[in-house]
């Protein structure tokens, strides 16, 4: 092969890469995307229950644990304000090593319990 045909061979295969990565974008803008929600997803996780201060209580399906108590404000730790901004994100319900957590309807108040 002369050296002619081997550029000519050269530009042809740079060529079809070039139309490949362009070809490529959307799913590099989806992979992004997939990785930004992740890592906001894993912030809004940082949060340690065992720092919160749960008191027992129990309601109409049972014993549960409550933060804040009630007729009290919460303290906005970190910690609560994590969690309660996780719960948002996941329609006001998650559960997390073991135990289900809820939002009450006035929006501060979490409960919880042993998942079943």
């Amino acid at each position: 092969m002369s050296l002619d045909e081997k550029s000519q061979k050269l530009g042809e295969v740079l060529a079809r890469l070039r139309d490949g990565l362009q070809g490529l974008q959307p799913a590099v803008e989806a992979i992004n995307a997939y990785l930004n929600n992740l890592l906001k997803s894993s912030e809004s996780g940082n949060w340690n229950p065992h720092k919160i201060k749960w008191v027992e209580d129990s309601g109409f399906k049972g014993p549960y644990e409550r933060y804040p108590p009630n007729q009290q404000k919460a303290e906005a730790t970190d910690d609560y304000k994590n969690m309660l901004s996780d719960l948002k994100t996941h329609d006001g319900k998650l559960t997390r090593d073991g135990m289900f957590y809820w939002v009450f309807e006035d929006a501060t108040t979490v409960g919880r319990k042993k998942k079943q």
